[in-house]
């Protein structure tokens, strides 16, 4: 029997949320600057003027795809054209680690989210939704857009934004956190946040001869906010060299606590199945299992990493420790709590999460 073919890389599909004025398009610039070398297509939903870098693009630029001159890209689109950026930003000849979608101020996010996770193209995966609160206006925002409740009980990642301007930062921390559905609530300043949180950031090469702009940029940032970008999140590394127990592991991965926001990595289930080493990919409630062979020599292991804000990584790492499974034969129905996260082609694309 012929092995399947590992899955194609897959590029994360953020959604960048919020209402006007809250700092989505600071954060996108922020994102831009400090990609570390990784490639990033940015769509603007119902495009407008946005400042991206230090160049102004103006609603001209319809529907072309202008270079940044970051190894970044930038189309504008309206939601019908959607699919088709995501399509063509997932050819591999570009390059693209992450496609960042702004949001419209008055977008309905969910329409956003929900056309990303129906894109068949099998380079495409939910990445999130990000949705970006001014701290310092979070009061008058809400009593002018009540549905701003309804969006933050969506989003997988909510930033407070602008925290170094509201006489009250705490407080409104807090009452976000009573509106979010379990997700990583993360405080911010100018739209900074490591950008770990989202992607996976390249390791910095080396380069010789002319600095590139990710060089100039990292070095002509306010001192006072570039070293700070980690204390934002907890991360936890799981490694194992024994296999875990599938439904062990579904009980872990539904009770995840608040504030776990990724989760990433593969899972060995053992006997089973002993073919395949499963990639998992879950951010904020979505969660999506990928089997594919094990590399021919590669040792079995699991190896994940977990990122969030606020989490407990001690009292994590032990509930994972408890996973691990030394039985030799496999549980006959061990494995539908994880098949139900394997997508199927034939399947609803919002799938069970």
């Amino acid at each position: 029997m012929s092995q399947r073919s590992p899955e194609p890389q897959q590029i994360p599909v953020v959604v960048l949320a919020g209402f006007l004025g809250s700092g989505k398009t600071t954060l996108l610039n922020h994102l831009l600057h400090r990609s570390g070398g990784s490639r990033i297509g940015a769509i603007v939903n119902d495009f407008g003027v946005i400042e991206i870098d230090a160049m102004a693009v103006a609603g001209a630029l319809g529907d072309s795809t202008v270079s940044l001159g970051n190894g970044c890209l930038c189309c504008a689109v309206d939601a019908s054209e959607l699919d088709q950026y995501l399509e063509r930003l997932a050819e591999p000849s570009l390059g693209i680690d992450v496609i960042v979608i702004e949001a419209s101020g008055l977008a309905e996010p969910q329409e956003l989210v929900r056309m990303v996770l129906a894109s068949e193209h099998p380079r495409i995966v939910y990445g999130g939704l990000v949705e970006v609160v001014d701290a310092a206006e979070f009061d008058d925002t809400r009593a002018r857009h009540p549905g701003i409740d309804r969006h933050l009980a969506l989003a997988d990642l909510v930033v407070v934004n602008k925290v170094d301007r509201a006489a009250d930062g705490e407080r409104v921390l807090g009452l976000v956190r009573s509106l979010v559905d379990g997700a990583a609530v993360v405080p911010a300043s100018y739209g900074r946040i490591d950008p770990e949180f989202l992607f996976d950031c390249r390791p910095s090469e080396e380069r010789i001869g002319q600095l590139s702009f990710d060089d100039l940029h990292e070095h002509g940032e306010d001192d006072d906010h570039a070293g700070h970008l980690h204390s934002s999140y907890d991360s936890l590394s799981f490694t194992s060299a024994q296999p875990l127990d599938p439904r062990r592991l579904m009980e872990f991965l539904d009770s995840r606590p608040e504030g776990l926001y990724r989760i990433k990595g593969y899972v060995d289930f053992g006997p089973h199945d002993v073919r395949n080493r499963y990639g998992v990919h879950a951010v904020g409630r979505f969660l999506r299992f990928y089997p594919e062979p094990w590399p021919s020599g590669e040792e079995r292991l699991t190896q994940l990493v977990l990122i969030g804000s606020g989490i407990d990584a001690p009292a994590l790492d032990k509930e994972l420790d408890a996973c691990r499974s030394d039985a030799p034969h496999a549980d006959e129905h061990g494995m539908w709590g994880v098949l139900r996260y394997v997508r199927d082609p034939d399947e609803d694309p919002a799938g069970p999460a």
